[in-house]
């Protein structure tokens, strides 16, 4: 008897010092986009409560949405400087600094955003250990295919010229420019603003969130087909990281993996993919098919771009054959390449 009552009181004592010593965190995730927004209510309240499950409860992450700690295109300095733990960064706001991740953003590639993510994750995860090695690479979150939006029709390369255009990031910009367009570029949040006052004529953006973010009074005429993709991440603090006891650490390399990319895209995409049929049943709003041969002549169009990110790769050293090669055959390998 005396036995098992201390076998029962060394029991309760290591499980009071296990509760005792176990790690308990408190995060800060920042993004900008509405508290309304897909991203926000379906894959990141649905990875934060998952880790607050598989953590017991020890670590709770409190998620500050509309750019409440800083602007959308300082996120990736956010995370850098611990000015939040987490943040949701899109590396295309900053035009050049991340001249290989860069590829992602180049139109006619990726054809959707949830088999997508999972491929852009498994090919940049160990490229972003060099590119991205001040902070601590976790999710890829691409919006569903974006196409151009515009307030008179847009079916051609030629139709870009002399047009304002609001790209969704610098290799949009780019391509508008080589077109023959103005890129007038502002964060997402600030888009609506560009097109409802005539200071841009189109928007490169998915298709739901034309309604989401309030502009779809002011554009009526869509290009329908899989134009480019906009790819966000989520990025820890390496100091956060490095600080987390061996089983916290676990819980997050869990929830940072191709898969968990996938999943955390899924309900953005769907909602998106909302947002063209909404516009098909709108008889006020032209959604226009290219045909083949438009098709072929936008690819032909992106070409330099293409060309302008291999010499940006190879100008630091990056094997610009072997980096694109590798990224089609991640998107093949996950059924999303735009053939």
């Amino acid at each position: 008897m005396k036995s098992a009552i201390k076998l029962g009181l060394a029991a309760l004592l290591a499980s009071t010092a296990y509760t005792a010593n176990a790690q308990e965190v408190q995060l800060r995730l920042s993004h900008w986009v509405p508290a309304t927004h897909p991203v926000h209510e379906m894959g990141m309240a649905d990875w934060v409560e998952s880790i607050r499950k598989a953590s017991e409860g020890r670590i709770e992450i409190t998620v500050y949405p509309g750019q409440q700690l800083g602007a959308a295109p300082d996120h990736y300095d956010m995370a850098r400087d611990g000015i939040a733990d987490i943040t949701y960064t899109n590396p295309g706001y900053q035009a050049g600094r991340f001249p290989i991740y860069g590829l992602a953003e180049i139109p006619f590639h990726g054809n959707n955003a949830t088999d997508g993510a999972a491929a852009l994750h498994e090919w940049y995860e160990p490229i972003a250990e060099t590119e991205m090695s001040d902070v601590y690479f976790c999710l890829i979150n691409p919006h569903d295919p974006g196409t151009i939006h515009s307030s008179s029709p847009i079916r051609v390369p030629a139709d870009i010229e002399g047009k304002n255009i609001r790209p969704a990031h610098a290799t949009m910009a780019r391509f508008v420019s080589l077109l023959g367009g103005n890129a007038y570029q502002v964060p997402a949040p600030e888009a609506r603003d560009a097109i409802s006052r005539g200071i841009a004529d189109a928007i490169t953006f998915p298709w739901n969130s034309i309604y989401i973010f309030g502009i779809d009074s002011a554009v009526n005429y869509s290009l329908d087909m899989p134009f480019y993709l906009s790819s966000q991440m989520l990025l820890f603090n390496r100091d956060v990281i490095d600080g987390l006891s061996e089983e916290n650490r676990q819980v997050i390399e869990d929830h940072c993996t191709p898969e968990w990319s996938k999943r955390f895209s899924t309900g953005w995409a769907e909602n998106e993919a909302s947002g063209r049929q909404k516009m098909v049943d709108n008889a006020d709003h032209e959604v226009y098919t290219p045909t083949e041969e438009e098709v072929a002549m936008w690819r032909e169009a992106s070409q330099p771009l293409i060309d302008q990110w291999r010499a940006d790769v190879e100008a630091v050293g990056g094997d610009a054959d072997e980096l694109y090669q590798s990224y089609v055959e991640a998107l093949q390998r996950h059924n999303s390449l735009f053939e």
